[in-house]
């Protein structure tokens, strides 16, 4: 998909889950994360929602068959485990759907990830 495509994705999930406060959507190398408050807690890459794991959500994402994100590196596949592909079933019911983004949320915060750094001056 090109960035316009993954970007109207993400735009459509992120009126889905209005309801968890203003969503960022931005690009995000050849995708588009979804942000809460700058915290990245998912991100779209080829049409597939990935959301942020830990201990905490991560047997929901396994128990459902789903996979950590991954990607074909120089000499070998690069798996990313702190996120997984989101189920089908998942996105198809908006009120389960914004259950596991908020736990993909937390998830996040409890990580720190896409905490904003200070510009250096």
């Amino acid at each position: 998909m090109n960035w316009k495509a993954e970007k109207l994705r993400a735009d459509e999930l992120a009126e889905q889950l209005e309801a968890l406060g203003p969503i960022g959507v931005a690009r995000f190398f050849s995708g588009a994360s979804l942000r809460i408050d700058g915290v990245l807690f998912g991100f779209v890459h080829a049409g597939s929602l990935f959301l942020r794991v830990d201990d905490d959500n991560r047997a929901a994402f396994e128990r459902a068959g789903m996979r950590p994100f991954s990607y074909p590196g120089r000499t070998r596949t690069v798996v990313v485990g702190g996120y997984f592909e989101t189920p089908a079933d998942v996105l198809e019911d908006v009120g389960t759907l914004r259950d596991w983004c908020r736990g993909a949320y937390r998830a996040a915060v409890r990580a720190g990830a896409g905490a904003r750094r200070a510009k250096r001056k």
